[in-house]
């Protein structure tokens, strides 16, 4: 039976608004403070920053979980915003590098990229961004489709071991590392049983060259059939309050083989982030101009399930980005979110959601109301779907 508290739940303050947008003037004010007296930051002395050193060792320590047998921060962070994927094109280099360093002196020691962000670029980002402190850390990419390691032209998923190998060479060399702790199938490939997969994998085991491995939006037989070849440190998938479909196999499968369970855009893209509402209309390019769930004339209907995490949000003082992301950490110990983002007021704003608790009671009302939210639009844009609990094929 799991424990009532996942973390201490003692920050409760009722009746006050606290959103996003107050999260971030709050900030600013910080930062007005330190433009106004611009000496404080020269005032450090050797001492403070030996305490510095501590307080990063301290939050590294604390707010652990564990993957399968692989142990990362409670929190990660994803890598998709600073290709441009939203919007505002690929970020400048400096910007990631001291994104990704304000990451790991908060405690998030958990990367994810993938061959296709870009395609190419963002492993080359995150590469360069955590090159001071890649042995401290755990840094997941994946492989799954033909990219041409050159240029980035992007064919079809293909899952061949002379593809998974090149693959994986590329990747060494743009992460700047000999090893990679979390190698994922990107997608299932109709083609490759997922034995051979699991095969080329462990080989790279073998070498060195890869740590821990898993898939991600997988059938719930491939991930029986790899388990059996290979253990999977983790699965995948997308999981939010509009998207609970690994509730109801997917987790329990989980729970049963020890695997961890990482979601990919546990904030709706952005929809729980408060970033999204009525009026919004997104620039070409973004993707969330295809998501049925963000088109302006499912919007409204959507906002119901915002509000009423902001209601939940006024309760324990807290955004509904943060509020989002403990109601995934609370789900279960083995569960660890990887919001992105290229924004350092966001990804304090997110980190913050560690400090937040749910009890059981609490769990189970957040769910019941939920539940009662009716939500408009497919889950996500049809090509996407369709390459989500793909089985792979028979190995003859």
């Amino acid at each position: 039976m799991e424990k009532d508290h996942f973390k201490d739940p003692n920050n409760d303050r009722s009746g006050i608004n606290f959103n996003r947008r107050s999260f971030l003037g709050s900030t600013a004010i910080a930062g007005l403070g330190l433009a106004l007296n611009p000496f404080a930051l020269g005032a450090q002395t050797s001492h403070q920053n030996s305490g510095k050193q501590n307080e990063i060792k301290t939050k590294i320590a604390t707010n652990r979980r564990k993957l399968g047998n692989l142990e990362v921060s409670s929190l990660g962070l994803g890598g998709l915003p600073v290709v441009g994927f939203y919007t505002g094109g690929v970020r400048e280099q400096d910007k990631v590098n001291k994104l990704y360093r304000e990451a790991y002196e908060n405690g998030i020691t958990f990367f994810d990229t993938a061959e296709v962000y870009g395609p190419l670029i963002n492993e080359r980002q995150v590469g360069e961004a955590i090159k001071p402190f890649r042995k401290e850390v755990v840094l997941a990419t994946k492989f799954g489709f033909n990219v041409e390691p050159q240029s980035g032209e992007r064919g079809g998923v293909d899952s061949s071991s002379k593809t998974i190998r090149r693959a994986v060479e590329g990747m060494l060399k743009r992460l700047n590392t000999d090893y990679i702790d979390l190698l994922y199938q990107h997608r299932v490939d109709p083609n490759v049983p997922i034995e051979d997969v699991a095969g080329t994998v462990q080989d790279l085991m073998k070498e060195g060259k890869v740590l821990h491995w898993g898939l991600s939006e997988p059938g719930l037989k491939t991930i029986r059939r790899a388990h059996a070849v290979q253990p999977l440190a983790a699965i995948q998938n997308e999981y939010s309050p509009w998207t609970r479909d690994p509730e109801a196999e997917v987790l329990p499968l989980c729970e049963e083989l020890n695997i961890g369970f990482v979601p990919w855009c546990p904030l709706g893209y952005g929809f729980f982030a408060d970033a999204i509402n009525e009026n919004t209309r997104f620039s070409e390019g973004d993707f969330r101009t295809i998501l049925p769930r963000t088109t302006p004339e499912n919007i409204p209907q959507n906002l119901e399930m915002l509000y009423y995490i902001e209601e939940w949000g006024l309760r324990k003082n807290a955004t509904p980005a943060q509020i989002t992301l403990a109601w995934l950490q609370a789900q279960k110990p083995w569960i660890v979110p990887i919001p992105g983002t290229s924004n350092s007021v966001h990804l304090r704003e997110n980190i913050k959601a560690n400090e937040i608790a749910f009890t059981s009671e609490e769990l189970n009302n957040f769910n019941e109301g939920l539940s009662k939210i009716e939500i408009a639009g497919a889950r996500n844009a049809q090509p996407v779907l369709d390459g989500m609990g793909v089985e792979a094929p028979p190995r003859t």
